[in-house]
């Protein structure tokens, strides 16, 4: 666990309002300009702070960085969470697991390539912290699949296949810009979606004539 991010304000609930505004100009600005070279004032200047406030709630600008990369993935989990039931078993439980993720990775596009550029400026631990969060949300799919295909995929499978889900999310966020040139973002779930299941469909009927291909 990263050690908490100190504040000199001890109102909880301030620090949560303005730590909300901090990230939603960060974000702004780093799109614009990279983490690297945006300075601590102009952070300051895009939450509508001055820098002697930006102070009292982060020591650093790599404290910044790691308040967004963790308001993301907390926004990413709380949205899906909202819409997903692990416990069910059915095809329609994995198919509204896939859509609700690609539609958040659409929704936040810009936010998740931030992440995924300036991550490796945050310190290791901080670094790690955050992936176990991506790791925490991949097991959301790893349970759906578990629930409904155990039978014919093994854990290794389950893995690599939650995996592979992930990243077909993310690759709408980073290339959209092309992708929306032959697709909705419907037809662009669909089609994953058609893919995935053509898959298990053919190991299940692989598992039906005893692994026999």
């Amino acid at each position: 666990m990263v050690k908490e991010i100190s504040s000199s304000i001890k109102d909880e609930t301030l620090i949560q309002k303005r730590r909300a505004q901090l990230q939603k100009g960060a974000v702004t600005l780093f799109k614009q300009k990279g983490f690297h070279r945006a300075t601590t004032r102009e952070i300051a200047k895009a939450a509508g702070f001055s820098i002697g406030t930006l102070y009292e709630y982060i020591r650093t600008k790599e404290d910044v960085l790691f308040l967004v990369c963790d308001a993301i993935y907390d926004e990413v989990r709380s949205r899906m969470e909202a819409v997903i039931d692990t416990n069910e078993t059915s095809r329609d439980a994995l198919y509204q697991a896939v859509k609700s993720y690609f539609h958040v990775m659409d929704d936040l596009q810009d936010e998740v390539l931030i992440l995924y550029q300036e991550l490796k400026a945050l310190p290791k631990d901080a670094q790690d912290y955050v992936l176990n969060k991506e790791k925490e949300m991949m097991q959301l799919f790893e349970r759906i699949l578990a629930n409904n295909y155990a039978a014919i995929l093994n854990e290794t499978d389950i893995v690599l296949i939650a995996n592979n889900i992930f990243i077909q999310g993310q690759m709408w966020g980073f290339r959209r810009w092309v992708l929306q040139k032959t697709f909705t973002l419907d037809d662009y779930t669909d089609q994953q979606f058609k893919w995935l299941t053509n898959q298990l469909a053919y190991e299940a009927a692989k598992q039906k004539q005893g692994g026999v291909s």
